[in-house]
């Protein structure tokens, strides 16, 4: 009865310490870091990127290719790595160029300040410029998530 009594006490101390110790040491969080997205325009893709086309529920459309740049605003002392680019774009009758997505593209690595970033960008050809870049943000990981 002793010996049940000793290992039941024995057991609870054990829980205790792991319940402690997991109470005081948390492992990182790689929570989404918020980037701010400013300075935003846009050219047209040099030849060489500019093929291609824009397919949406089977059918294929003439796609214009576009090459937007602007800052990135990193406001924390880490680096932002695989930051999604989010945004809405619409043609010069504001009628949106592409429907259903928001996510856009993404930057790779995003060091602490404002730095430039650039991403390519298929619209449909047969909707009016100018482009219109609305609701841009960046969100990514102060950790590489993606190898």
């Amino acid at each position: 009865m002793r010996l049940r009594i000793l290992a039941l006490v024995f057991s609870c101390l054990v829980g205790a310490i792991a319940w402690f110790s997991a109470w005081f040491y948390m492992p990182p969080a790689h929570a989404l870091t918020q980037i701010k997205l400013t300075n935003l325009d846009y050219h047209e893709c040099p030849a060489e990127l500019a093929a291609g086309a824009v397919t949406s529920g089977g059918n294929t459309r003439a796609a214009k290719c576009f090459i937007v740049t602007g800052k990135a605003e990193n406001s924390t002392n880490k680096t932002v790595y695989d930051a999604d680019i989010f945004g809405r774009v619409y043609d010069a009758n504001n009628d949106p160029m592409i429907q259903n997505r928001t996510r856009l593209g993404s930057i790779a690595e995003i060091p602490p300040g404002v730095s430039n970033f650039e991403m390519r960008l298929s619209v449909p050809a047969n909707q009016p410029l100018p482009l219109q870049l609305k609701q841009f943000k960046a969100a990514g990981f102060a950790a590489q998530i993606r190898k």
